[in-house]
């Protein structure tokens, strides 16, 4: 420094700003990466495929998808229904959101049901407080035979857990509708091979390369709204076996449990009777990305029951047809 060294390069202040503005630049050259492979692939799957559709929960990362699908094809311009297969337990925050995002977007909502399943004797509950979660594949696979579906795009990733690490983004079913992880094609550079046989489909993950700090850095910076349980609010849980059980008329109080009224959030949504919150005072977009750069247990670890036991691991599921 000298005498002729501006009177900004000499503030603290003009420094931590500057850095500010380096970090900023350098998060949104990542998110503008993974926003355009995300486009380049829902773009692939319109062209390769003759009866695509989209899996939408309502949940953040089918809202993502959502938002980038809207980037890649237009508003109002989706060339794909979307797809929701409906335990019957889902929380309605949820799926009210749903049906009015699907509405605004102009799209084509197919809602199939595990309960319509449960009624046609394809589903059988060993007992009726067992979780849907899991039997949704059946009814999934009986969707993609109504509509002769050869193309699902679903928002897992590969952070989320072990078996969905596996995955390709272009992942091969065969006419059963399994996964066989030690059958994948090869994924080299943007070359993917989607050739098919009569009865088979693919499953296709165009976020597969975020992570959970992504997805809200996305969010945050694309103002993309959400179901409000995504924020905190006051709710009552019981804790149970590490986690946080919402207690509803689906899952009451054991003997001998005491309920509390606590302030939660959802860091991932599904079937109330397997997925839990976790504490948090977070209310907007940019607190959860603070909360999320500290947290040391992926969201599926920290908020579901079903992914605890060894009989319902991720990758016998998926074999059998999970999303």
């Amino acid at each position: 420094m000298n005498d002729r060294t501006p009177p900004e390069l000499l503030d603290p202040m003009h420094h931590s700003l500057l850095r500010s503005e380096h970090h900023d630049h350098l998060s949104n050259a990542h998110l503008d990466a993974l926003e355009e492979e995300t486009i380049f692939i829902l773009r692939e799957v319109a062209a390769a495929f003759e009866r695509p559709t989209l899996l939408f929960s309502g949940g953040k990362d089918s809202l993502v998808m959502l938002k980038c699908a809207e980037k890649a094809f237009g508003a109002d311009r989706i060339p794909y229904p979307l797809l929701m297969i409906d335990t019957g337990h889902n929380f309605k925050e949820v799926t009210d959101f749903r049906d009015s995002r699907a509405k605004e977007l102009g799209a084509d909502l197919i809602v199939r049901s595990v309960e319509d399943s449960m009624a046609r004797g394809t589903v059988r509950l060993a007992h009726p407080g067992e979780s849907r979660n899991v039997h949704q594949s059946v009814t999934l696979l009986e969707a993609i035979e109504e509509f002769r579906f050869d193309a699902l795009i679903g928002g897992a990733r590969r952070d989320e857990e072990k078996a969905r690490a596996k995955e390709r983004i272009f992942s091969h079913r065969d006419s059963f509708g399994q996964w066989q992880p030690k059958a994948q094609r090869p994924e080299l550079w943007t070359l993917f091979n989607t050739r098919i046989q009569p009865g088979e489909h693919f499953r296709v993950f165009p976020i597969s390369n975020w992570t959970e700090l992504d997805v809200w850095q996305y969010i945050d910076r694309e103002k993309i709204a959400l179901p409000s349980l995504y924020y905190t609010h006051k709710r009552d849980v019981v804790e149970r076996k590490g986690l946080l059980v919402p207690v509803t008329e689906l899952t009451p109080l054991k003997a001998g449990e005491t309920m509390e009224s606590r302030d939660v959030r959802f860091r991932t949504v599904g079937d109330i009777t397997c997925t839990c919150p976790v504490e948090s005072t977070a209310a907007t977009a940019a607190d959860i990305v603070i909360e999320t750069l500290a947290a040391d247990v992926s969201e599926r670890g920290a908020t579901r029951m079903d992914d605890k036991t060894s009989e319902a691991s991720m990758e016998k599921r998926k074999k059998d047809g999970y999303f």
